[in-house]
């Protein structure tokens, strides 16, 4: 296994330095020729690609699209969607000759309803939906899977902000009456890359029924 990785350095190699097998590649997956390399290290380190998994992602600070300036709608967009394109583009070719592989992206659950005081954060997992659902189409004849998890709200670092009323009032709006860890995201995903060869072009909700 090979993950890419630009930030949280330390975590990346202590993480890699305990998984046998595992290989971690720094890559900035706004730029274009390092999302190649990222591509090629890989495919060398580990012989060739069964599953791309496209997990970048950031989220700007909330608030209104109106007081958003433009070059924080760019970065946004260049992480979230611009990197899937860039990561698929260089990954496919040798997927389509093996004709085999499998693709995850992610997107958000704001990807399929839209949030309020997030909307390029829920433009760009919309966009992320669709490339999922149309590069499906596209590579399906060549034996590859193209799907899309889209998380509710997760306890991760990206919604560290939220406060402690936050947080019980988005447990109580959850049918299941908690928040989504990341090990139940790597469940999905794994479910997807392994152990579902004939869905494709889905988007599977992880959301403990808070989009239903």
């Amino acid at each position: 296994m090979a993950f890419g990785w630009l930030h949280a350095e330390e975590e990346a190699c202590s993480l890699a330095a305990q998984l046998p097998g595992v290989t971690a590649i720094r890559a900035d997956l706004a730029d274009p020729a390092d999302c190649e390399r990222l591509i090629q290290q890989a495919e060398q380190s580990l012989g060739h690609l069964d599953a791309l998994v496209l997990n970048a992602g950031i989220a700007l600070p909330r608030g209104l699209l109106t007081d958003l300036p433009t070059a924080a709608w760019d970065q946004l967009f260049a992480v979230n969607v611009r990197s899937a394109f860039l990561c698929c583009r260089a990954a496919l070719p040798q997927m389509v000759r093996r004709h085999k592989g499998s693709i995850v992206t992610l997107s958000s659950m704001w990807g399929q309803t839209g949030g309020s005081c997030e909307a390029a954060y829920s433009a760009s997992k919309a966009a992320v939906i669709g490339l999922t659902r149309a590069l499906a189409k596209e590579v399906g004849p060549a034996g590859i899977r193209v799907n899309c998890v889209a998380p509710g709200v997760i306890d991760t670092e990206m919604n560290s902000d939220l406060t402690e009323e936050d947080r019980r009032a988005l447990q109580e709006e959850t049918p299941l009456g908690r928040l989504g860890t990341p090990e139940e995201i790597a469940g999905a995903i794994w479910y997807l890359t392994a152990c579902a060869p004939f869905v494709t072009g889905q988007v599977l909700g992880v959301n403990g029924g808070i989009i239903i």
